[in-house]
């Protein structure tokens, strides 16, 4: 049996989003699809003294192109997002050593193009919480027209008989369809969570998984409901 889940990249994602990459034996993200302002994408949230902020990276507010096309509107917006985090989270007990690893690809990003970045930081975060799942590209495939049929062909040419889900998609996922192709669906709930050691007030959990990370570090995959790590 081999499950798939395709989802866009998002930015320094949630820890639901890792529970779904550890959860399947391949992850194909999904950035040749049109890119949506306002969303994860290119921005989510940290926690302050002050509450959630946001982080957001600047590309500009034109829908009309892919994901894989968005290109930054700036040169210096990786280093002020450091400085961000710096402020925020470098009285966390694992901020050394988190940041051994993580500021490098902030500090020293050449990166031009949103999805690259993206998917270099998901790949960093994963091989840190041992998740070894396969991480692919949409356009690694062909292309099949229609949103159903080009995510059933997708898990078919990766050969894969069940596809993974989040919850939200329940509202538009057409089940049927996938049955009759003969691939199963899953979805994956997220939580219960548990609460962790997190600075700065009440409880947030829905925040980026550096907040978990730089405050759990080495512990942080304790924290996650994975079925496969």
């Amino acid at each position: 049996m081999k499950k798939v889940a395709i989802l866009q990249s998002n930015y320094v994602p949630w820890k639901g989003y890792f529970e779904i990459v550890a959860a399947v034996d391949e992850f194909i993200l999904y950035d040749d699809v049109q890119f949506t302002k306002n969303d994860w994408r290119n921005r989510n949230r940290v926690k302050t003294p002050s509450g959630a902020q946001w982080l957001t990276i600047p590309v500009g507010s034109s829908i009309h192109r892919q994901i894989r096309d968005v290109t930054f509107t700036d040169t210096v917006w990786a280093q002020r997002h450091w400085k961000t985090l710096c402020a925020n989270y470098q009285g966390a007990k694992a901020f050394t050593e988190i940041a051994d690893w993580l500021a490098p690809r902030y500090l020293g990003n050449q990166h031009t193009h949103l999805s690259m970045f993206n998917r270099e930081l998901i790949e960093s975060i994963c091989a840190f919480l041992e998740i070894d799942t396969k991480i692919t590209w949409s356009w690694d495939y062909a292309m099949t027209q229609g949103k159903t049929e080009r995510l059933i062909s997708l898990c078919q040419q990766a050969g894969a008989n069940v596809y993974v889900s989040g919850p939200s998609a329940r509202n538009y996922l057409d089940e049927t369809a996938f049955e009759a192709a003969g691939i199963g669906v899953e979805w994956v709930q997220y939580g219960p969570y548990r609460e962790y050691p997190q600075l700065w007030g009440p409880f947030i959990h829905e925040v980026s998984i550096l907040d978990l990370l730089f405050n759990c570090g080495r512990q942080s995959a304790q924290y996650l409901n994975c079925s496969r790590t």
